[in-house]
């Protein structure tokens, strides 16, 4: 969409309002909405803003900041009471207009810059995959005096609504939530409201399901799309997911781990690099009929492991997921349609059109423009190093179930981190591969683990709920 076209479909849907939106380093979305008929000069001027007053992202002393439009990104709003566009920005200098180096949209820009000044590939291909719990009550508490939550779910005998009584027998127990037919998927069409949405803005769905958790877990996958393209609608996908349950008297939520002993949320990334149209990660009879550039792309994931998991998986709440025994991954290591592994070849993709890796650590709580640029530099690093992953170095191929390996087996795999702080150590010792093409840079990686850390004490200096069971009558 250019101007011309953005100023028919005002005038054509008598848009009051345009809403300018903005993410932080963390990934927390901002705003800030401006009257239709000021479209034209704010494209060209862009809006100021005081950038100090976004955490992580600049100091006192020089906050000025300003805020230049994305045209490209405009939809109608399908959620404000007035007729709106919305469109993301730019962050920028106030004085060069150029992004700055803290902008995670800009950060991403650079990304896709630098994968084609390789020469490797021009083009990357995701899918995400969003796994979300759609809660009826969300009831949080955190003071000096007290402290719980209490989340429930009408689909679940075991976790039930106040007042809620199940007269028609559909909630239900003792099984898993994986593909479960309706009436006991009772949020199925709320789904496919979100879908509808999704599919409006230009995304489309590969399919949307149930997932294993019983308090009505869900989950809903793209079909593959560029880089340039994906990683901007899954903003809009993660706030369509929101609102829409919020419209619906529901509650979602991306976090990792939500409920103890339940099902944690991922958001596995499927990953394919492309050439002047050709897919360069299918070599058929290799293993998994995978390149070379494929298995050095891989290579290169499974050797920053440890410090891209501060990117993918940098909330204090991502380790209460990544736990020895289930599905989502602790050893760096690959293995084809091994869901033990950190990453999956699927198994079903089979030819050069579909061919394809897919990382299974990540979760929800990453910001999109860092992780998946973060990815991106290491599988990119594998490559120019000739990275091979092999089981001599203990990458793999493993295709069989580690977690019936004995322990000493398990012990000689390379882990991720246990913890944030931990992965953030990490990103301390290994971050070099990051700073290529100056995508990222060390005042960028040093803000993020100061951010980061903030919430790594804050976690760490609160007494936590279940040490009142252990310890407070010794």
């Amino acid at each position: 969409m250019d101007i011309k076209e953005l100023l028919k479909v005002i005038k054509d849907n008598e848009i009051r309002s345009i809403d300018l939106k903005y993410s932080d380093l963390i990934g927390n979305w901002y705003h800030i909405t401006f009257p239709s008929r000021k479209i034209e000069s704010v494209v060209k001027e862009g809006i100021p803003f005081d950038g100090s007053s976004i955490p992580g992202m600049k100091s006192v002393e020089a906050g000025d900041m300003v805020l230049i439009p994305d045209i490209s990104t405009a939809i109608i709003d399908p959620f404000m009471k007035y007729s709106t566009v919305r469109m993301l920005a730019y962050i920028c200098d106030a004085d060069t207009r150029i992004g700055v180096k803290k902008d995670p949209r800009s950060l991403a820009k650079r990304a896709q810059e630098y994968l084609c000044e390789t020469g490797i590939a021009d083009q990357s291909f995701w899918i995400p995959e969003f796994e979300f719990y759609l809660f009826n009550e969300a009831k949080i508490n955190n003071g000096k005096f007290s402290a719980g939550y209490k989340f429930t779910s009408s689909e679940n005998k075991e976790d039930l609504p106040f007042g809620y009584e199940d007269i028609d027998g559909t909630a239900v127990a003792n099984r898993k939530g994986y593909h479960i037919d309706i009436p006991f998927d009772k949020y199925a069409d709320i789904r496919e409201e979100m879908v509808e949405l999704i599919e409006n803005i230009g995304c489309p769905i590969r399919y949307h399901h149930h997932e294993v958790g019983l308090s009505a877990q869900q989950e809903i996958e793209t079909e593959l799309i560029d880089f340039e393209k994906i990683i901007d609608k899954m903003m809009y996908i993660k706030d369509i997911i929101h609102n829409t349950a919020l419209k619906n008297e529901l509650t979602a939520t991306f976090m990792p781990k939500p409920l103890y002993e339940e099902p944690g949320n991922g958001m596995h990334f499927h990953i394919m690099l492309k050439k002047k149209g050709e897919n360069i990660f299918y070599a058929k009879g290799n293993y998994a009929d995978l390149s070379d550039n494929a298995l050095y792309f891989i290579g290169g994931i499974l050797k920053h492991g440890r410090s891209l998991t501060a990117f993918t998986n940098p909330s204090t709440n991502s380790f209460k997921r990544l736990l020895p025994g289930f599905e989502a991954p602790v050893k760096l290591f690959f293995g084809l349609a091994n869901r033990s592994a950190t990453i999956r070849i699927p198994k079903y993709a089979t030819d050069k059109d579909s061919k394809r890796i897919e990382f299974r650590t990540s979760d929800g709580t990453c910001n999109y423009y860092l992780a998946m640029s973060a990815l991106l530099m290491a599988g990119l690093d594998g490559i120019k190093n000739k990275i091979m992953p092999t089981k001599e170095n203990k990458y793999g191929p493993f295709d069989d179930n580690i977690f019936e390996w004995s322990e000493e087996q398990q012990s000689e795999l390379l882990s991720i981190p246990t913890s944030l702080e931990e992965a953030l150590e990490a990103l301390k010792e290994d971050h070099k591969y990051l700073l290529a093409g100056d995508v990222f840079n060390k005042e960028l990686i040093d803000s993020w683990i100061h951010e980061k850390m903030k919430e790594v004490i804050a976690v760490k200096n609160r007494p936590h709920p279940f040490e009142m069971n252990l310890y407070y009558n010794l």
